[in-house]
């Protein structure tokens, strides 16, 4: 890709204002003073933004990838003959982690778990799951008969027909769920910092418990950067995705 063609491209101007965002926060401490002349400090003096965001994104990653294994796996099960009698109860599992408050989940996880990453990463992997395994099962099943069929007059096996045919098949639906759980969980991981996890929600509870605007912006500018930013990589990748099915078929 061109410098040019990338300078047209909205995922890397993204990227670049939050980078800009997390390094050249501290230096705008006189643009805050004066938006916000009764705050003292008007900058979060805690961790950087950059520390932060870093604790964010990896909890974000950790518990997004425990829910696509989980999803893809159970979606996968469900659908196959051995595992059609528990459609229901992976459905409602879901659905119940998904409607399941985050908060109600840290305060049953801080008992046991204690403070800080673990029982975040627990309550996003719970909430994440839902559109994953609702959407790998959407996917698999969508999958038209004809293509089953043709597998099948080709002696493929059962498991040369989920890798070849059903799993290619369903993957722009699969990372459509994907992308909506970890979208999510970007927001959603801010909560974390009420029990002690380093993520971008801390200057923002902070701001909202001390009464200072300055640092809820500052937080929460960057959480709603992160989040656009991945959108728009999802989108990038189930284009490419989709561009290539169209070429090879």
């Amino acid at each position: 890709m061109t410098a040019r063609r990338a300078l047209r491209q909205p995922f890397y101007w993204l990227l670049a204002f939050l980078l800009l965002w997390l390094v050249a926060t501290p230096s705008l401490a006189p643009v805050y003073r004066w938006l916000f002349p009764a705050i003292e400090p008007p900058v979060y003096r805690g961790d950087s933004l950059l520390d932060l965001f870093f604790w964010h994104a990896l909890v974000v990653m950790a518990a997004s990838a425990a829910a696509i294994i989980v999803g893809v796996g159970a979606g996968i099960f469900v659908t196959r003959q051995a595992g059609r009698e528990f459609r229901a109860i992976a459905d409602t599992l879901a659905t119940i982690g998904q409607t399941f408050p985050p908060v109600a989940v840290l305060a049953v996880a801080v008992p046991a778990l204690g403070y800080g990453f673990l029982p975040t990463f627990i309550a996003l992997a719970l909430y994440g799951l839902l559109p994953i395994l609702a959407n790998t099962v959407a996917g698999i099943e969508a999958v038209p008969t004809a293509a089953r069929e043709a597998a099948e007059g080709m002696g493929l096996s059962p498991l040369q027909r989920l890798a070849r045919i059903e799993l290619p098949l369903a993957l722009p639906v699969i990372l459509a769920g994907i992308r909506i759980s970890v979208i999510i969980n970007i927001g959603t991981a801010t909560l974390g910092s009420t029990i002690g996890a380093d993520t971008l929600g801390t200057p923002i509870i902070d701001g909202l418990v001390a009464g200072k605007l300055s640092y809820v912006l500052q937080g929460g500018i960057a959480v709603a950067l992160f989040a656009i930013a991945t959108d728009q990589g999802f989108e990038r990748i189930q284009r490419r995705v989709t561009r290539y099915q169209s070429t090879a078929h």
